[in-house]
């Protein structure tokens, strides 16, 4: 088991500017191919038209990556989430440490009993969860828009921490970091490369 406390262990995998960019942004810089379509997915999932709302989108984005232990993607994207819902950042953290008795709807509780089954593995899915969130209001493009951004954001979490980026602490740089994206969206950075190199 890797100690992600301990530098030495993983010092070989990060590339490019991990040092100098926080998160996934580390790897969009280094492969801009490839951070194109990811960026523009990760914006029509959370951010495009949609009969979820786009805060409702983030807190499933942010459910699933807390799941994955991601802590850039959670705490960027529950700001992100906070943002939408009128900085309502304890809602967030209800619903990443019990959404079932968190204060949302019973239709995107059901959503996120979905989500959560697949980021435990696609063929977790139960039709008993599906039904149920049919029962409470859910359309099939919302049920498949949920599946959608919980297996994205499984690649995004293992992305960032696979190349063992940077994930600074600092609340006031994710909280900048969340109106930006409710704002604007993900198909531009949302950060920029710190003035002083980045430290663990």
């Amino acid at each position: 088991m890797i100690d992600r406390d301990d530098d030495a262990n993983r010092a070989d995998l990060r590339i490019g500017s991990a040092d100098r960019l926080p998160g996934i942004t580390s790897g969009f810089a280094f492969r801009p191919e490839t951070a194109k379509p990811m960026r523009e997915l990760a914006h029509t999932l959370l951010h495009g038209p949609s009969t979820l709302t786009p805060g409702e989108r983030e807190l499933i984005a942010t459910y699933v990556s807390s799941q994955n232990d991601c802590y850039f993607c959670q705490t960027s994207h529950g700001a992100a989430a906070a943002a939408h819902l009128g900085k309502n950042s304890d809602l967030v953290e209800q619903v990443k440490r019990d959404f079932l008795h968190a204060g949302v709807s019973e239709k995107l509780k059901a959503l996120l009993v979905i989500a959560g089954q697949v980021q435990q593995g696609g063929k977790t899915v139960s039709s008993e969860a599906v039904e149920k969130a049919r029962l409470q209001g859910a359309t099939d493009p919302e049920i498949h828009d949920t599946v959608l951004i919980a297996a994205a954001f499984c690649m995004f979490n293992r992305y960032v921490d696979g190349l063992d980026t940077w994930q600074p602490r600092d609340p006031a740089m994710y909280s900048s970091m969340g109106e930006r994206l409710a704002i604007h969206g993900y198909l531009t950075p949302s950060t920029s490369a710190p003035a002083m190199k980045a430290t663990r």
